[in-house]
């Protein structure tokens, strides 16, 4: 990413709505779907480092690595997550030993323009242990694509029929593949492709909101979340969930 997004998600991601939202969504793929609980955790392209942290929180037993191309990234995530073991380096080419990990997760990074989306899945494969949990987040419908997709380098948006495709081909059986972010998908299309027309072509949504919208939003999501646990299935959102076993 560019310098200064690594700013604005270290800036934000501790308290910013969508940032909560997505770390409640993999602690929960997760506890359903721990993989291996003996071997480590893998984050595999930890940003700054706030989803480890939270799940350290989560998981206080479970060994926890995190790895991102971006050595500033790392730093910061040092400074979050001391305990942790962490990794300059890509995930395309990860300096693990084979089976070395019992699940890995990896948010928003296999969409990335410079990722080898088949060599990272590979990769993925290679280091999880078999019946190891993969749980992945992921941009989704390339008609939303837009100045922030262009700001964070983000190539491919997803549709559920074509990721369960792509695990498949990498060897990978998937469990569950569930939209989110979707009740609030109507505003995300006004902002994106309506109001983005008068934005910067370059431009971010990483931000920090008022504390009364990141409320309203915060509240929205947990709605959503509520009603996904109670079996409701969205056919639309802002960001697609896999959960995948490797073979």
């Amino acid at each position: 990413m560019e310098p200064d997004e690594y700013d604005r998600m270290d800036r934000v991601e501790d308290g910013m709505w969508w940032y909560r939202a997505l770390h409640a969504r993999v602690i929960a793929a997760l506890r359903r779907n721990p993989g291996e609980p003996s071997l480590p955790l893998l984050d595999a392209g930890c940003g700054t480092g706030g989803l480890l942290r939270r799940l350290a929180e989560a998981f206080p037993g479970r060994p926890l690595a995190g790895l991102d191309v971006a050595e500033e990234a790392i730093a910061r995530a040092r400074r979050k997550v001391p305990q942790v073991a962490l990794a300059v380096g890509s995930i395309a080419a990860l300096p693990f030993d084979n089976a070395r990990f019992g699940a890995i997760v990896s948010c928003d990074v296999l969409c990335h323009r410079l990722v080898d989306e088949a060599a990272a899945l590979a990769e993925f494969r290679r280091v999880l242990v078999p019946g190891g949990a993969l749980v992945l987040n992921l941009p989704a419908h390339q008609w939303l694509h837009s100045a922030h997709d262009r700001r964070v380098h983000n190539a491919r948006r997803y549709s559920r029929a074509g990721l369960r495709r792509t695990l498949e081909i990498a060897g990978f059986v998937p469990v569950s593949l569930g939209f989110w972010n979707s009740l609030l998908l109507p505003l995300m299309v006004v902002q994106r492709k309506v109001l983005g027309r008068f934005r910067a072509q370059d431009s971010s949504d990483v931000a920090a909101f008022s504390p009364p919208i990141d409320a309203i939003f915060r509240a929205v999501t947990d709605t959503e979340a509520a009603l996904a646990r109670l079996g409701l299935r969205f056919p639309a959102g802002g960001s697609l969930l896999a959960v995948a076993r490797r073979v």
